[in-house]
């Protein structure tokens, strides 16, 4: 019998149960699997600690005891543990200061879009909007966030909101950017996250670094990383990225950003 500890990575197998158990939930209100890791990404990165009460509705599109419909508290607890080991997964890459590789599921074409994973960071960021501006409108540091909000805005019903149409190519340098941008607003919201751990760090927001090495890119069965899975390996430095986001209402951010973004 295997024994997993709470910072091993999930198995592709165990990565398969819990896509499905997602697809399953009532209401088609939940995640999928690619969504909740762009979601727990932006959760664990982010500038103030959310608990799993005020989160896990947005994960399964409903209360728990409405939208899932689990057979035995036996699997309740496997499917939440699945879920505190992926959560564990990427929050130790980032204590150690290691970029995080997207996990992307494939279309039917082969391609990997990644527009599934940045509107689920863009609904962590949304859990708290007010602490996430601060970075937004940082002239400074505000650019990690670019190639998130150019595949957020890339299907846009306003035209004006959309990026240029986005190569094969600029995709997978994009999903690099990513990575790079995840880690860099991680480091950005670290001392706020050091204020929050004397406050408490329940549930599945525990952020323990896994023993040696680096988190490895998994495809679930059915998905893939594409180009994602060499992003940590290259050490190539990327062409730079040119940015500016301008100030916006408080009360409707998201939506009245503008972006000007060259890869």
């Amino acid at each position: 019998m295997t024994t997993f500890t709470q910072h091993d990575p999930l198995t592709d197998a165990e990565v398969s149960r819990l896509g499905d158990f997602l697809k399953s939930c009532k209401g088609g209100e939940a995640m999928n699997l690619e969504e909740l890791d762009g979601f727990f990404a932006a959760l664990i990165a982010g500038p103030e600690v959310v608990m799993p009460s005020e989160y896990l509705p947005e994960v399964f599109g409903g209360e728990m005891s409405e939208a899932c419909d689990f057979g035995s508290l036996d699997e309740a607890n496997e499917v939440l543990g699945l879920m505190m080991r992926h959560w564990n997964d990427i929050a130790g890459t980032l204590l150690k200061d290691e970029p995080y590789v997207p996990l992307l599921l494939e279309e039917e074409a082969g391609a990997a879009n990644g527009n599934d994973w940045v509107r689920g960071f863009m609904r962590g960021i949304e859990m708290r909007h007010d602490g996430w501006a601060e970075l937004v409108n940082d002239e400074d540091h505000g650019g990690c966030l670019i190639s998130m909000m150019m595949l957020y805005y890339e299907h846009d019903e306003d035209p004006e909101m959309r990026p240029e149409p986005i190569s094969a190519e600029q995709r997978e340098k994009i999903i690099v950017h990513m990575a790079a941008g995840l880690l860099g607003a991680y480091r950005h919201f670290r001392a706020h996250r050091e204020a929050d751990a004397g406050i408490g760090t329940a549930g599945l927001r525990a952020a323990h670094a896994r023993p040696g090495g680096t988190t490895p890119a998994r495809a679930a069965p059915g998905g893939n990383t594409s180009g994602a899975a060499a992003a940590r390996r290259s050490t190539e430095r990327l062409p730079p990225v040119w940015s500016r986001i301008p100030s916006a209402p408080e009360a409707n951010k998201r939506r009245n950003l503008t972006i000007w973004a060259v890869l």
